[in-house]
């Protein structure tokens, strides 16, 4: 285990494992190093399971259980080629995740940020007509680029507490849920349409920089984008752009293309709200992250597959 997590999973682990818990993220070098002859491996997002840490952890590792819904820093296809089990930690974050969009989305809207600076630094000298004017939520378009479980979240919230219109792209196609009322379009229609923007997609070769300069062009003046899935998925610099020239109207931004760097010029942008990774950031929830990812470890030690499986079609070994 990378980190020491909220919750029970170490005391699970500990009950059936000898567990290691290395206390930082380590280089990958040092972590290539440490991991060598684990059965198994509980990483956080920021470590590398690529083929070489693969090769060094040996032939004895039967499961990678990421601490993360997101499998972009795992190497699945190396994982599923040496018998190795990829487990992850869906549903339990959706929640607090599509929570912390809405929280974006309402703050950059608001310009809350901007307000609080303001009442900081005793700049606020009395009501005005015309102070900090914002865009209005309620009735607005939501355009949400990824349809999967923490889209449709966002949707329902949006939807059902601000009677928002809902457009929706997802490179895979958007499957609707229940009798959420959501319009299926093109990526380029729901950025022209769209008030707000949310992104949900996963970080694949076919969505980083999904969202660059054209995209951002043909966005609305007045237009906020929103994003709580991974950081590369936006061309930051290009954001930069956009926020500087007026292209767009606001951002709000848990993630980041080189994190936990930002690019240049972006912590300028007075009209980007700015959080540091928080999207599943609520105890009850990074406990019920580390109690999945323990008990995907602890199936495979009984010989089946994880809870939450990327790759099921690896065989159990006995």
């Amino acid at each position: 285990m990378t980190l020491s997590v909220p919750g029970p999973a170490e005391s699970l682990l500990r009950e059936r494992c000898e567990l290691e818990i290395l206390g930082e993220i380590l280089p990958p070098e040092r972590y290539r190093e440490v991991i060598a002859g684990a059965d198994a491996l509980l990483p956080q997002l920021r470590d590398r399971i690529d083929e070489a840490a693969l090769d060094a952890a040996g032939p004895g590792l039967r499961v990678v259980s990421n601490y993360a819904v997101g499998l972009d820093n795992v190497d699945i296809p190396g994982c599923t080629q040496r018998g190795i089990y990829v487990g992850h930690t869906p549903d339990v974050l959706t929640d607090a995740t599509a929570d912390l969009a809405m929280t974006l989305l309402l703050s950059a809207a608001r310009r809350v940020v901007e307000s609080d600076r303001e009442m900081r630094d005793g700049r606020y000298d009395g009501w005005r007509p015309d102070y900090l004017l914002g865009q209005e939520v309620t009735g607005a378009t939501l355009g949400i680029i990824g349809f999967g479980r923490i889209g449709k979240a966002v949707a329902r919230r949006a939807a059902g507490g601000f009677a928002m219109r809902i457009l929706a792209y997802d490179p895979v196609g958007v499957v609707r849920e229940g009798d959420l009322d959501v319009e299926a379009c093109s990526l380029d229609r729901l950025l022209i349409e769209s008030d707000f923007v949310s992104c949900h997609v996963p970080l694949t070769e076919e969505t980083h920089h999904l969202i660059g300069e054209a995209e951002l062009a043909s966005m609305r003046r007045s237009a906020i984008l929103v994003n709580t899935s991974r950081g590369p998925i936006i061309d930051e610099a290009a954001l930069v752009n956009a926020l500087r020239s007026g292209v767009i109207a606001g951002a709000g931004l848990d993630v980041y293309e080189r994190e936990p760097e930002m690019a240049a010029g972006l912590a300028d942008c007075i009209t980007a709200v700015l959080l540091p990774h928080l999207g599943s950031a609520t105890g009850k929830t990074r406990a019920a992250m580390g109690e999945l990812a323990a008990r995907n470890i602890l199936n495979v030690l009984d010989g089946k597959a994880p809870l939450a499986c990327a790759n099921p079609e690896v065989a159990p070994r006995r």
